[in-house]
């Protein structure tokens, strides 16, 4: 067992003191955010001249406006004010979803943003239109109250496509003319855009592709006929609306999905040939370079098999390419990119790590290699590989190859591989995007004593110039709070079968002889790796200012750690995660500056679901749980996530049952406290109403609180200070014996 105390803090500290004031949960989420600004949707224009990004108002967090920064001077200039250009109307039911789906809901302004090829103009929706930004500050408006979703440059400049009234529409920019491209759409089918599972659980949002030159687009269209219906009711402060929902439970029918390639100017229409099995999934969609070829990945419902399929445009024929097959299941990739001389880079886990790979006349050659990942940064694909320089033949890539805990950007020659070349400092985590070229890279990297930095920097990783700096001097908006900041240390400890487990952990100033509470926040699930060197939510040090210890660890079944690691949770949800948890607990309760009795542990979603099954199976080791969004029975939750990891439930009740946290739910003797947003359209409140229903069955106590009109992601600067203050005096008074 070891632990890593963090280099002490930035000189800042020993800087012209700023007058200093105790942290409190009403300033971490009021305006401007103490992290300071963090600009996202960051991009490379195609030419590399030019990043755009949005970027929060100082007075106003959640509401984005769209920004571009000149490479060649440095010199930043808002194109689009969303104060301004938009008309404020509300947004359909359709697009609040995919808001939620893109993690994006509560975002007000501009949510996203779309270069044309040539560089020359942007595509921006606001509240339902869309709008055509020019560098010089003009902004052309393209539609007017049409509730058009999932809009797109196509590639070749010509068309601006999006979906109206279920079909698929391309808006001719030199004529301003729109013109249906499908006409399959209406009732239950939908063409042009991705549908629930393949936004929620893939990583997929779009739903049409255009060929390079424009001469062709191809269309999904999916019928959700026989995908069961939930009322869900949206439960509001001014009324209660109902929706009937869409949503494919583990092991009932999914949608039925077709792929067609449509010709923009004549509507001639090929249907892509996807195989016998009707019950599939489209995982990814590209075109080769010259447009004679489209890819399309297609997965087994079991997920167990990916085919990787050459589609011929003009006759709509496949061919399987490869197949990559796994005993578990496949992590769906975006390290993927057809290149101009026919060959492919392609990210895969066959060696027990994600590495990349070029695939060439029928043969692979593996560019990357060893004990360590190409990293998954999204939610649930990964997207280690960043850009591909063809004249030079090098990739560009993230991975950990340096530390579990940092993420790198690394380059590598596809030619002649050799060892990859790391171009981003070590210390960080760091992230990036690069242009087509690969000529320049924006970096957005972070530290646990450094917030969220954006620079630009050429192809060698060579800073340029910063598009934001974000120092912590005596003007950032963390600068008052900066004496009582306390340094992470980082550490590992020992699994139950070998694995090593990475944590972190920050404490107050220990007093000799003083044992201290510990909060103890968890996610668990597999997709996301918590513990990084990287800026953490300022909630963290509000805990340890009022006198709590910060810990959280990563079990089992997390990404980035290789297959026999990750792959463990598999059939298992709610055991060796649990277990991990337990042990980094009763880890905590043999330190001396710990007080036994008092570790409180708190997770939301997948972290919800863990509160529950830790103080199911280990009663009396920690003093309260925090359970917020828990899904509670598996066989409600969708297709692709729960039957990914635990089979489906028609098939193999057991293990969904076993992984459940229904039937045990009146063990829980350990004070409880369960949140929830009653519109949550993702893990719906039938998974707390549940769990609700058999604690009051059973007479079991709990406490509880319900969020009015919010979904999985509770909104609002005075409803997120809310949930933490309710937290605090939970905790207060069931831990530190404290009373109002």
């Amino acid at each position: 067992m070891r632990s890593l105390l963090l280099a002490a803090l930035p000189l800042f500290l020993a800087a012209a003191p700023v007058p200093q004031q105790p942290l409190t949960i009403e300033r971490i989420f009021a305006s401007p955010s103490l992290s300071g600004p963090t600009p996202r949707a960051l991009k490379l224009s195609p030419d590399g001249k030019w990043v755009t990004l949005l970027k929060p108002r100082s007075d106003d967090r959640d509401r984005f406006d769209l920004w571009a920064v000149d490479t060649s001077t440095g010199a930043q200039t808002m194109l689009v004010n969303s104060k301004t250009v938009g008309s404020g109307a509300a947004l359909s039911e359709a697009e609040k979803m995919r808001r939620e789906r893109a993690r994006v809901g509560g975002t007000k302004g501009i949510v996203e943003y779309d270069w044309a090829p040539d560089g020359k103009a942007l595509l921006v929706p606001i509240d339902g239109d869309l709008y055509l930004a020019t560098l010089d500050g003009k902004v052309r408006k393209l539609t007017s109250g049409e509730a058009v979703l999932d809009p797109h440059v196509s590639q070749g400049g010509h068309y601006v496509s999006f979906v109206r009234d279920h079909n698929l529409v391309a808006l001719d920019l030199a004529s301003g003319k729109a013109n249906a491209l499908t006409s399959a759409g209406g009732g239950t089918v939908t063409c042009g855009t991705a549908e629930f599972v393949a936004q929620e659980e893939m990583d997929r949002t779009e739903g049409a592709w255009w060929s390079p030159n424009d001469s062709r687009v191809a269309v999904e269209c999916y019928d959700e006929a026989k995908v069961k219906v939930v009322t869900r009711a949206a439960i509001g402060a001014d009324g209660t609306k109902t929706f009937d929902q869409r949503y494919p439970a583990a092991g009932t029918p999914n949608v039925t999905v077709t792929l067609s390639i449509v010709s923009p100017t004549t509507g001639k229409t090929v249907r892509v040939d996807l195989g016998a099995d009707p019950d599939i999934y489209i995982a990814r969609v590209n075109w080769a370079p010259d447009g004679r070829t489209l890819y399309v990945q297609r997965e087994t419902r079991d997920q167990k098999r990916l085919d990787m399929l050459a589609v011929d445009p003009a006759t709509g024929a496949a061919k399987i390419l490869f197949s990559e097959t796994s005993k578990t299941w496949i992590d769906l990739t975006d390290d993927f990119k057809p290149l101009k001389n026919g060959s492919l880079i392609w990210g895969s886990a066959r060696s027990g790590f994600m590495h990349l790979y070029r695939f060439a006349d029928g043969r692979w050659t593996q560019l990357t290699h060893g004990d360590w990942s190409v990293e998954m940064n999204g939610q649930s694909a990964h997207t280690g590989l960043i850009a591909v320089d063809e004249a030079r033949h090098r990739l560009f890539f993230t991975a950990n190859k340096d530390d579990v805990l940092e993420s790198q950007l690394y380059t590598v020659d596809y030619l002649n591989p050799g060892e990859p070349e790391r171009v981003t400092e070590r210390g960080y985590w760091n992230e990036a995007v690069m242009d087509e070229a690969a000529t320049r890279m924006v970096v957005t990297r972070s530290s646990p004593t450094q917030p969220p930095q954006v620079y630009l920097a050429d192809a060698t990783g060579k800073r340029i110039a910063w598009i934001e700096e974000n120092e912590l001097d005596a003007g950032h908006p963390y600068a008052p709070y900066l004496a009582q900041h306390r340094p992470v240390t980082y550490g590992t400890m020992k699994a139950a079968d070998g694995s090593t487990l990475y944590y972190e952990m920050i404490t107050p100033k220990l007093e000799a002889g003083k044992r201290y509470p510990v909060f103890f926040e968890h996610y668990g699930g597999p997709g996301s790796q918590q513990v990084k060197r990287a800026w953490m939510a300022p909630m963290a040090q509000y805990w340890v200012s009022k006198g709590w210890i910060y810990f959280q660890i990563d079990n089992r079944g997390s990404p980035n750690r290789g297959t026999a690691f990750q792959d463990q949770i598999y059939h298992a949800m709610g055991s060796v995660e649990v277990e991990d948890q337990a042990t980094a607990a009763h880890w905590l309760q043999q330190q001396p500056f710990v007080d036994p009795r008092k570790i409180a542990t708190y997770g939301w979603s997948y972290g919800g679901y863990m509160t529950l099954k830790m103080l199911e199976k280990d009663q009396g080791l920690y003093a309260a749980g925090i359970s917020g969004a828990p899904v509670t029975k598996w066989e409600l939750y969708d297709t692709h996530y729960t039957e990914r990891y635990l089979g489906n439930p028609l098939a193999d009740p057991k293990t969904c049952a076993a992984s459940d946290a229904i039937a045990d739910a009146p063990s829980i003797k350990t004070p409880m406290l369960l949140m929830h947003g009653l519109s949550d359209d993702n893990v719906v409140f039938e998974n707390s109403a549940a769990l609700i229903n058999r604690l009051q069955k059973t007479d079991t106590p709990f406490d509880m609180m319900l969020y009015v009109g919010q979904t999985h992601h509770i909104a609002g600067e005075g409803r997120q200070a809310h949930v933490q203050h309710t937290i605090e005096r939970f905790l207060d008074e069931k831990v530190l014996g404290r009373a109002e």
